[in-house]
């Protein structure tokens, strides 16, 4: 069973792409009070990255000189920096259903038909808490020491709009004058000019949180979804056909007639991209460790991640969306069930396949959502936007802690939410200085403000 969004969660859909540049704006009109979507105005043109064998978005805040990308990726490559993977769950995800306070009376006073029975698996440290059953791969990467748990994550004054509350969390600040990325800043202080992968998202739109305003960042649709076809060719013609590149291109490489050298070269660079992209093709994306089905293609991008960083892709931060939304205003059992799960699958098995290739101390996943949903739920068996919710941070570097308490549903703000005991801008500051060892003050307006919990081992 679906559940409908509201009109706040459509709106800031089609505004979001929009600003991207890859849909028209349609009926939706932006409120000149909404802050301007990060990376809104950055030059943008299309590019094949033959060094990496993909077709590449690229994005510039000056004019985008193509031809040094191929050298720069190349160069770059093999590089061993670290990698932050920036997971966002779109809609507002009910942190009360992932960790439900099942030892607490009050909770099923608020939720007489959405509250979780108990019996289920415990959150080993708060034994008010049980795991949603759809989350039990994170409970046991949790047990593992390898993903901290922020029960009750947000901010003071929390703006209950999708649009404002994720804008402020992809610019790192409560300013809705910001356009760069809080991501993208530190790549402004750190990254190249020759490397747009050093910012890559994988939602075929430029994500907020990488914008930049000096350093060319990226988005590709997918890795896994690049192939070579032909209208009303397949099968072995179409194998014949495309084994026969390399040979056309070389055999008119030499002609005297400039034309013919000129479709010579094009079936030379179509057959050696052909081979550069056959690890990435969408039937022989293979590894280690086997991914599970998944028709929203969340698992398929993780999976490409790992097999990019295996080639040796030089990736710092990498953003992308999780599956379905969880702006559930109605219905939210059947479909938080079936997201929590596709998501939770979805991780173990890309820290299993970082762990199996040797690149998992490299990496950390930082997963975040806009806000949580209202302890009470509403009449249509779903729960309404609230304020603080939940995030995770997964790796063998992550602590593997719980990060802030969990304030208990006896003690909610004045529109019944939960209060957050964590700052999403204390977390960033905390990984910019002990993941990537930079001055968070640098990036982080203000960030002497917040302290730093302890995130990185």
């Amino acid at each position: 069973m679906s559940h409908h969004c509201c009109q706040d969660f459509s709106r800031t859909e089609l505004l979001r792409r929009a600003a991207a540049g890859t849909t028209p704006r349609g009926p939706a009109t932006r409120d000149p009070r909404m802050p301007e979507a990060a990376g809104k105005g950055l030059d943008r043109r299309q590019f094949l990255l033959r060094s990496a064998g993909v077709m590449l978005t690229v994005y510039g805040a000056s004019r985008l000189d193509l031809g040094l990308f191929d050298e720069g990726v190349a160069q770059a490559a093999g590089a061993s920096d670290r990698v932050l993977v920036n997971v966002f769950l779109a809609g507002g995800i009910d942190s009360l259903s992932v960790l439900a306070p099942v030892g607490e009376a009050k909770y099923r006073d608020l939720r007489p038909k959405l509250a979780l029975p108990g019996g289920g698996t415990a959150f080993a440290e708060d034994g008010r808490l049980q795991w949603h059953p759809s989350a039990l791969p994170l409970a046991t990467l949790h047990g593992e020491g390898k993903l901290s748990v922020m029960p009750a994550i947000g901010y003071d004054h929390p703006d209950q709009s999708h649009f404002n509350s994720r804008h402020f969390w992809e610019v790192g600040a409560l300013d809705p004058k910001l356009v760069t990325g809080w991501m993208g800043r530190y790549l402004d202080r750190v990254g190249t000019q020759d490397n747009p992968l050093q910012g890559l998202s994988l939602d075929g739109d430029l994500a907020p949180a990488i914008a930049t305003a000096r350093v060319p960042v990226a988005a590709v649709a997918s890795p896994d979804q690049y192939d070579f076809w032909a209208p009303g060719v397949w099968g072995d013609v179409e194998n014949f056909m495309l084994d026969s590149f390399a040979s056309i291109g070389n055999g008119h490489a030499g002609s005297r007639d400039a034309a013919m050298r000129a479709a010579g070269a094009a079936a030379a660079q179509s057959a050696r991209l052909r081979a550069q992209l056959a690890p990435f093709g969408s039937d022989k994306l293979t590894g280690p460790v086997a991914y599970p089905e998944d028709d929203s293609g969340f698992a398929g991008r993780l999976q490409a991640i790992s097999a990019m960083l295996a080639a040796g892709l030089p990736l710092r931060c990498v953003a992308l969306g999780g599956p379905g939304d969880y702006d559930t205003h109605d219905s939210q059992p059947e479909s938080l069930t079936e997201n929590i799960k596709t998501t939770s699958d979805g991780l173990l098995a890309f820290q299993r396949d970082l762990e199996a290739r040797g690149l998992a101390d490299r990496v950390l996943v930082q997963v975040w959502s806009e806000f949580g949903r209202r302890a009470e739920e509403n009449g249509s068996e779903g729960t309404d936007h609230g304020a603080a919710g939940i995030g995770f941070l997964m790796g063998t570097r992550a602590k593997g802690t719980m990060v802030g308490e969990f304030p208990g549903v006896d003690r909610l703000d004045e529109d019944g939410n939960l209060r957050a005991t964590s700052d999403f801008r204390a977390v960033y500051s905390s990984l910019l200085e002990q993941w990537f060892g930079h001055d968070a003050a640098a990036v982080i307006p203000n960030a002497g403000r917040f302290g730093r919990p302890a995130l990185v081992r």
